[in-house]
């Protein structure tokens, strides 16, 4: 009998084995699943080693290697090199960023809405559809990939964004959460690992968590995704693909510099990744003036870039242009008409009509003033140690001193008519470092309200 197998031994996760029945590595793989969602092993526990639990059940250590690669898929658990297998920090609960259920006094800074009450122009440009008399060619179920006179729209709006598509590798899309789904359905299957930043956007997370792909962080700096650690990865974890947001990551507001993007692109290249290009803030940055390189052309467009329209004109028109490499063709289309998320016709054509007209462009200007107005709003209640100004975007990061957690930090704001979201919320592995809030200045409905809510917020954390 092994020397670790008596009842007294400590283990973090400790089964009963009385209760064990074959096939054990999926009765062991259910235990520890119970024992995660039920709250009995807390995100961040530091799970045993697996020879010792194999010692301890007298079981094959080659079973319990097993268990753990189950529940790795399931986003469960997860390991650090050298320092071995944690519980993951959204193990247990549900992380999705949403706009609902939000008591009408309180002031939302958690969800990024994009300033959803200028809306003159789109409902001028959908009272053209409208008199133009061709709804009824809009109603019909055809062109799932949508219209060519749409798709030739969105390729000359990501063209301004240094992004250069064709008809035959572009499709649109019901927004680019339907976008990004499509793409990892089509493209990962359960257990395929995809590289993200230590922090990335909350929903991607949960998305995972649902078709068992296994996010891997790795580590950054003010230029973005570190091209070394990912290419450690590569080596040492067999990595499929990369999600990046280039312009403006969620929730770090980090734009990833033109040096980072040319080694990203060569080691992406070199280890033949999947790139998931979300740039849902390169209009941002755009019409400011700056335009990096994409990495989608960088690659020579064999990548999957994604081109979110909601936040930069409208968010209730849920429209997104993915444009595409010739390999990945056949599968994005064919996830596209079986997941069957066509896009709205008359939200496209809206769209569409926008771009066309040039108020597009008009509506990003004006966005972007309105960007700027509430950057400064937040600059004069939270100014930056370095007196350097804050990145003009949708949201800001943060830095706060607290032990609560991220859950108490959230309730405390409520109470006060208060919704903002902690960072724990964008963390793929547990985070013992600086904690924050990503706070969006661009949801409150106007700019005395989000003064009035910046101000709550910064008397709460002097509290």
């Amino acid at each position: 009998m092994p020397i670790n197998s008596f009842d007294q031994y400590p283990l973090t996760w400790k089964p009963e084995k009385h209760r064990l029945k074959q096939p054990y590595y999926k009765a062991l793989a259910a235990d520890l699943e119970n024992k995660i969602k039920s709250g009995a092993l807390k995100p961040g526990t530091k799970l045993p080693p697996q020879r010792e639990i194999a010692d301890y059940l007298d079981l094959n250590y080659t079973t319990i290697t097993r268990v753990y690669e189950v529940c790795k898929k399931k986003g469960l658990i997860y390991g650090t090199t050298g320092k071995g297998t944690f519980v993951s920090p959204h193990s247990s609960e549900d992380i999705t960023i949403t706009t609902s259920n939000l008591d009408s006094q309180c002031i939302e800074m958690g969800a990024v809405n994009g300033f959803s009450e200028y809306s003159e122009l789109v409902e001028r440009a959908t009272q053209t559809v409208v008199e133009r008399g061709y709804l009824r060619d809009l109603y019909g179920y055809s062109q799932p990939a949508g219209h060519p006179h749409q798709i030739a729209a969105g390729i000359r709006w990501m063209g301004q964004l240094g992004v250069h598509g064709d008809h035959d590798h572009t499709a649109i899309f019901s927004g680019a959460q339907n976008a990004l789904t499509v793409a990892l359905i089509s493209l990962f299957s359960p257990g395929d690992r995809l590289a993200t930043d230590r922090y990335t956007y909350s929903n991607l997370i949960e998305l995972a968590k649902m078709l068992h792909i296994v996010l891997v962080p790795i580590e950054g700096d003010q230029e973005g995704m570190r091209a070394d650690e990912l290419k450690k990865q590569c080596a040492a974890s067999r990595l499929k693909g990369v999600y990046l947001m280039p312009s403006c990551a969620n929730p770090t507001t980090v734009t990833i510099s033109e040096r980072r993007r040319k080694e990203l692109a060569a080691i992406i290249k070199r280890y033949d990744l999947i790139l998931l290009e979300d740039d849902i803030s390169a209009w941002l940055t755009a019409s400011g003036g700056e335009r990096e390189t994409s990495l989608f052309d960088l690659l020579k467009g064999e990548s999957i870039y994604i081109c979110g329209m909601t936040k930069s004109l409208c968010p209730g028109l849920r429209v997104a242009y993915m444009t595409f490499g010739e390999r990945f063709r056949r599968e994005i289309l064919h996830g596209l008409f079986n997941a069957n998320i066509k896009t709205s016709s008359l939200d496209a054509e809206i769209i569409t009509e926008l771009i066309l007209s040039g108020d597009a462009y008009k509506i990003a200007m004006r966005k972007r003033g309105m960007t700027e107005k509430a950057c400064a709003l937040f600059s004069e209640v939270f100014p930056r140690e370095d007196g350097e100004p804050w990145k003009v975007s949708y949201y800001q990061w943060l830095p706060i001193a607290t032990s609560k957690s991220f859950r108490q930090v959230e309730e405390d704001l409520l109470e006060r008519g208060l919704r903002v979201y902690h960072s724990e919320r964008f963390a793929v592995t547990e985070n013992k470092r600086q904690k924050y809030l990503r706070v969006a200045l661009c949801s409150a409905g106007s700019m005395h309200k989000l003064s009035k809510g910046l101000q709550a917020l910064k008397d709460y954390l002097e509290e």
